[in-house]
């Protein structure tokens, strides 16, 4: 890995690739069926217990406004760190750990406006595809987090 490289998990969502800094990452479990909260907004999927505390899960599909994805025998919940708290993200499966050059990732596109500008740091462009390049700690506005966390 070269210095200007960064690493980031990749992770696919409703066929879509996306990635996340693996600084952003703190572990990657097993999907498990998470209990429901009333009230709470419809992005989030509910609550499980990782190591003896409350977790949050939201799901990407919905926090997109994207047609949801079957769970299936390959999804995943990526636990990512929020400052002092940590949320967990269902993904439809988890690729791979890559070293990324700072060359192959491009600024977000202009067509990107609004609350996705918040969350998308970039497009990476490798193997002939295109990665969009998550700020998964910026997917929640900080009210957001209030109300989850």
């Amino acid at each position: 890995m070269k210095q200007e490289d960064i690493k980031v998990l990749v992770f696919s969502v409703n066929g879509e690739q996306y990635a996340t800094s693996i600084l952003e990452v703190e572990r990657i479990l097993e999907y498990e069926k998470s209990t429901k909260v009333p009230d709470s907004p419809q992005f989030v999927e509910g609550v499980i217990n990782y190591e003896d505390s409350i977790l949050p899960v939201i799901t990407l599909t919905k926090r997109f406004d994207l047609e949801a994805s079957e769970i299936g025998k390959d999804s995943k919940i990526i636990v990512t760190k929020q400052k002092e708290s940590k949320i967990g993200i269902i993904v439809d499966f988890v690729s791979e750990v890559k070293a990324v050059g700072k060359d192959n990732i491009e600024d977000s596109p202009e067509l990107i406006t609004g609350i996705s500008k918040r969350y998308i740091k970039g497009l990476i462009k490798i193997d002939g595809k295109i990665i969009i390049y998550l700020n998964i700690s910026a997917i929640l506005t900080d009210e957001e987090k209030t109300q989850i966390l």
